[in-house]
Order: structure tokens, then C-alpha cells, then sequence
């Protein structure tokens, strides 16, 4: 994948290999080697893939807001943003571009195919481009499976990193917002020898106690309370048991 960007339209057997690296075969090449075509190298404009991109960048927006929406549903429209914006940020787009080996198969101009590493924005722009490209040749399904394939694992970090160990802050926003209280941690029990403790605790908003859970001090157990909490507000199993 250290190849350098080309200075022409790649030929079949380089689209081959493109697509084998996309995961994704085109039934109209010509949407592939726009996407790959960037402005310094292109004749006029409109014959690179700024088109593209600005389509891509909407359908991988709206892509990646029906996933968070899916797959978190105890997180508020604030951290949806958030984690939003970091996937579909040009360093992440770019560092899957990266990933893709996406360089060796670019159609820069001179003056950026002599750079030493391509610069963050065109390589996020590329991918964007073929967000594009694979909704035009493929349709819907296809655009959103291919941002499944490359960018699932981006979105889970991007979450996993925004919430950690965070529970306690998250099911207070939805306390007080779903119930107009804010929630209490209660210790229902305790084990182990003084040096080292372990702790069953239980959150409770109101009038309602959700599922406990243990933890290794009181800290752990309250996070893992409350992330029980929200799993139960949301109508998900605990992920930690109670005993």
C-alpha cells in the first residue's frame, strides 16, 4: 500500500484492485475513476469528484445518524452529535482512507502527486467521493452497507470514547430530563475482606430502583448501576447481573 498516487486515469486492472480493496464491484466504472480524480488533475472542475464528495458527505451523515440512532438509544441528541461529528470528521475519513490504501490508486495533479504524504483533506474527500459513487451505481443499500463495512468500528470507538465510564453523567441527563429527578446509588450490599471490598449497588430516580450491580469499589459499582439503569429505561437487558 505505499505505492505513489498516479498522474492518469487508472486503468482496468488497477480499478480491479480497487474495488477488491473496496469490498464493492462497480457496474459503471466511469463513477469509480471520477471518484478517484481529484480537482488538481482533472481537466475542468466538474470532471473531478467535488461533485461527488458533496453528495457523499450527505448520504455518510445521514448514514452514520441511523446507526447512532439505532444502536444508542439511551444517548441524547447532544452526545449523537458529538459522536457524529468525530465520525464523519476528515481524520477519520481520511484515516480510513488510509486503512484502504486508497493513495496507490488517486489521480492527483503534479504539484500534490509530489507531496511526501497527501494532505488529510483530499484523502478524507476521496472517501467521501466514493460514498457517492457506490449510492449511484448501487443504490441506497449498497452506499449504507459500504459505510457499515468501513466505518462500523470508527462509530463504536467514537461512542465507546465519548461514554467511558461516564454512565453516572449520562443516566443524570436522562433522569432528569425522562423523570424530572436525579438519581440516587444506594449500597444494597457488601463482601470480601476489608483490604478489598466489593460493592452491590442499585440507582434509583424517584421512586423506581433499577437493576444492581456489583463492582470492585464503590465508584466501579455505581458506574455499573448505572449503566443497568439506562439499559432498563431503554427496555435492554442489564449488562451486568445483580448477584
Amino acid at each position: 500500500m505505499g505505492s505513489q498516487p498516479r498522474e492518469t486515469l487508472p486503468d482496468d486492472q488497477t480499478l480491479q484492485a480497487c474495488q477488491q480493496r473496496l469490498g464493492y464491484v462497480f457496474r459503471n466504472t466511469q463513477l469509480l475513476r471520477a471518484a478517484l480524480t481529484h480537482a488538481s488533475s482533472a481537466q475542468h472542475r466538474l470532471a473531478s469528484n467535488e461533485r461527488l464528495e458533496f453528495l457523499g458527505d450527505a448520504i455518510l451523515g445521514a448514514v452514520v445518524c441511523e446507526v447512532l440512532y439505532h444502536e444508542y438509544p439511551h444517548y441524547l441528541e447532544g452526545d449523537l452529535t458529538k459522536i457524529k461529528s468525530v465520525v464523519v470528521s476528515r481524520h477519520t475519513c481520511a484515516r480510513v482512507s488510509r486503512r484502504l490504501g486508497l493513495e496507490e490508486f488517486m489521480v492527483l495533479g503534479k504539484g500534490l502527486s509530489s507531496y511526501p504524504t497527501i494532505p488529510q483533506s483530499v484523502l478524507s474527500d476521496v472517501f467521501e467521493s466514493l460514498v457517492a459513487a457506490v449510492h449511484l451505481d448501487g443504490g441506497a443499500e449498497a452506499s449504507r452497507s459500504f459505510v457499515m463495512q468501513h466505518m462500523l468500528d470508527e462509530i463504536r470507538i467514537a461512542a465507546e470514547t465519548h461514554h467511558t465510564s461516564n454512565y453516572k453523567s449520562l443516566l443524570q441527563q436522562v433522569a432528569q430530563k425522562e423523570y424530572g429527578s436525579t438519581p440516587v446509588y444506594q449500597v444494597l450490599d457488601e463482601k470480601g475482606p476489608d483490604h478489598s471490598k466489593c460493592f452491590k449497588v442499585s440507582a434509583q430516580v424517584g421512586r423506581q430502583r433499577f437493576p444492581p450491580a456489583w463492582g470492585r469499589n464503590k465508584k466501579e459499582a455505581e458506574q455499573r448501576a448505572a449503566q443497568n439503569a439506562l439499559c432498563a429505561i431503554s427496555g435492554q437487558p442489564a449488562p451486568y447481573p445483580a448477584d
